[in-house]
């Protein structure tokens, strides 16, 4: 791994934290991801499942954590599975975790090679009745292929059909949403990686270069200070392609008059940052560009301050669509008629604003959480207005990441450049 070790007291308070949840006597059971196919012989990189990674610090493929606080041996409480490296891996894949590395960086005492896995497992089965097995549902998601908790579940199932099974998701989301300091730290690392790339791309952009051209200015800052790369698909979109809420094709010439708008954010040790920045190609927005940038910065800024615990997702994105909608009538995009007559499931601002203004980010970058959620102190979630006017080919769009506190907030990314003057002043030095 490129990051630095992480203070294994992260995932033995979180395993404490989830434990604790756990109905009396039942067991918990947490498969890595799968190494995903291209063609041919060919793999995608690996990332983690967020949730073991969370509960272990274990950043590696063919891993299994079993969780089993009242087993009647103290030493399966608590248990990590890894593949066992022979010459050949070591030749073809490099370095696998040996026990001790494994124990050091999860703090799991128990640490046993996969190959014991399903004999330990029947032992244990024979103990308990109840089996937590994480599966993720999103309503915005369609799972064709099942991935390895889920195979794993129906495997049990069929060769235990008296016990009972439950999703730990359940439980371990809740507990993401809430944010420690070692990850708070982590996560401020990503921005702070972030924030490097960016000032990187405002000393590069100028008329006549290429989105992709912007994208590696990225890359190349965020793997020089130790990031996985993007966390996300990088959105560059110049011209137009600033109103396309999801363009990463990146493969437009940038135009002297153009509007560039950046969503991009680093990953550091699988933590995510999530930032967006709208920057003149010219090095100068025109008057029309500042007035609609200024009106999203009037709307961030509006829009952090309602960002607060106690506040639903819900109620949070309504009261920052009507900060928008003030902004989008003194623009003279909308008018009062045209709020009063809308149609309510469809209101008049959604034209030029059409998505939602917070998700929470962790170790996804839209991680945990829902629109029911009510924030805590310790969450973190992106504040993120817009204002996209296709017609003039010119979308506007800031976004900064925002940790709930107990006194109001904190902006992860308060030293990023964002006001239109000084952008204007870094990228014309």
């Amino acid at each position: 791994m490129r990051y630095t070790p992480i203070d294994p007291k992260l995932f033995i308070e979180n395993r404490r934290r989830f434990t604790e949840k756990l109905p009396p006597g039942a067991i918990a059971i947490f498969h890595s991801n799968d190494v995903l196919p291209t063609n041919a012989d060919g793999a995608r990189p690996f990332i983690q499942d967020s949730n073991l990674f969370w509960l272990t610090g274990i950043d590696q493929e063919d891993s299994i954590c079993i969780l089993f606080p009242d087993a009647p041996e103290p030493n399966q409480r608590e248990m990590l599975f890894l593949t066992k490296t022979n010459k050949q891996i070591a030749i073809w894949e490099g370095h696998k975790y040996t026990k001790e590395e494994a124990k050091s960086t999860s703090g799991i005492e128990h640490i046993h090679w996969l190959s014991s896995f399903q004999p330990l497992l029947k032992k244990i089965f024979s103990e308990t009745d109840l089996v937590f097995i994480p599966s993720e549902y999103h309503a915005k998601q369609n799972i064709i292929v099942p991935d390895a908790n889920l195979r794993f579940a129906r495997w049990c199932q069929e060769r235990f059909p008296l016990h009972q099974f439950r999703n730990a998701a359940k439980i371990i989301q809740p507990l993401r949403l809430i944010k420690t300091q070692i990850e708070i730290d982590l996560i401020q690392e990503a921005c702070d990686i972030t924030e490097a790339g960016f000032r990187r791309s405002l000393g590069f952009v100028k008329p006549g270069v290429w989105e992709y051209e912007i994208e590696a200015e990225f890359i190349h800052e965020f793997i020089r200070k130790r990031g996985r790369g993007f966390a996300y698909d990088p959105i560059i979109g110049s011209g137009s392609s600033s109103c396309v809420l999801h363009y990463v094709e990146n493969n437009k010439q940038c135009k002297d008059d153009d509007i560039l708008l950046m969503d991009v954010g680093a990953c550091y040790a699988n933590y995510a940052a999530d930032m967006t920045r709208t920057i003149p190609v010219s090095g100068r927005f025109t008057k029309r560009q500042k007035d609609v940038y200024n009106a999203v910065h009037r709307c961030l800024k509006g829009a952090k301050e309602l960002l607060k615990a106690g506040t639903t997702t819900t109620d949070y994105n309504k009261a920052v669509a009507d900060i928008v909608e003030k902004e989008l009538v003194d623009l003279g995009l909308i008018s009062m008629h045209d709020i009063q007559t809308q149609d309510k499931d469809k209101p008049a601002y959604m034209q030029y604003f059409m998505h939602k203004t917070a998700h929470s980010i962790g170790l996804d970058v839209h991680d945990v959480g829902d629109r029911y959620t009510t924030y805590q102190p310790g969450m973190i979630f992106t504040c993120e207005p817009g204002i996209y006017i296709l017609e003039e080919e010119l979308g506007i769009r800031l976004e900064n990441d925002i940790l709930i506190t107990e006194d109001g907030n904190i902006d992860l990314m308060q030293s990023i450049p964002i006001d239109a003057d000084e952008i204007e002043e870094l990228m014309n030095n």
